[in-house]
């Protein structure tokens, strides 16, 4: 049975946008959990434009399941993680004109840098999955370095138009996430899921995790946080 983890940067991207304390993604966390969750996810960007610093270390100290920090590979952001030491650190690549996270890793051309970058943080304990394209040259170069996990990269699938072109998207997702399956690697899956096309991935074995944000803390406005979780939370457990 796969697994929800919750994103909260956009509980965050609210209060940024007030610079007022709440809402807290902090308080957010820990009713996902209490709804069901079985992770929470967080990316703090080199900007801080919605996740702060205080947020990952609190977020260490309360989060009772799983805390998976998102991130660019970085010298600062490195260090930020050994010191907090989350469950799991998910590297991303990282543009500030962006509004959110485009596109994976090119896990080939870096693959050099991502190598040690890796083998440090692995040494101190974090399992290091990284946020990849559905592309089996990606996956491989992903074990190639000494990824822990693969997060296939679900935003084209999720924002295609055409019913040819979802498929289309779709088969080469699961290719991805057999072939990474195949070499060992652990699989998640995450951006742009929502609560209509997360049902095209039922029976997708190799899916341990599913990291979903924006249509949960959208849909939460309208019915509540807990309900909201609690939704996608049966819907994932149908898969």
């Amino acid at each position: 049975m796969p697994h929800l983890a919750i994103n909260v940067d956009h509980v965050a991207t609210v209060r940024q946008a007030r610079g007022v304390k709440e809402p807290d993604p902090v308080t957010a966390a820990a009713i996902a959990e209490l709804a069901g969750a079985e992770g929470i996810v967080v990316h703090l960007r080199e900007d801080r434009r919605h996740i702060q610093d205080r947020d990952v270390r609190i977020l260490r100290q309360t989060v009772k399941t799983k805390l998976n920090l998102e991130m660019a590979a970085t010298s600062e952001m490195q260090q930020i993680a050994l010191e907090i030491k989350p469950d799991m650190v998910t590297l991303v690549p990282e543009r500030r004109q962006e509004l959110t996270t485009e596109g994976g890793l090119d896990v080939g051309l870096h693959k050099e840098t991502l190598k040690p970058f890796i083998e440090t943080l692995r040494a101190q304990g974090i399992a290091v999955s990284l946020f990849i394209n559905p592309d089996l040259e990606q996956v491989k170069a992903s074990h190639w370095v000494g990824a822990d996990f693969v997060e296939v990269h679900t935003g084209i699938f999720s924002d295609t138009e055409t019913m040819e072109s979802r498929e289309s998207e779709f088969e080469r997702i699961l290719d991805a996430v057999k072939l990474a399956s195949k070499l060992g690697l652990g699989v998640n899956a995450g951006h742009g899921l929502d609560y209509r096309n997360i049902t095209w991935f039922k029976g997708v074995k190799e899916i341990e995790e599913f990291s979903i944000g924006h249509s949960v803390v959208a849909r939460a406005v309208i019915v509540g946080f807990e309900r909201a979780v609690r939704e996608m939370v049966y819907l994932v457990r149908s898969l």
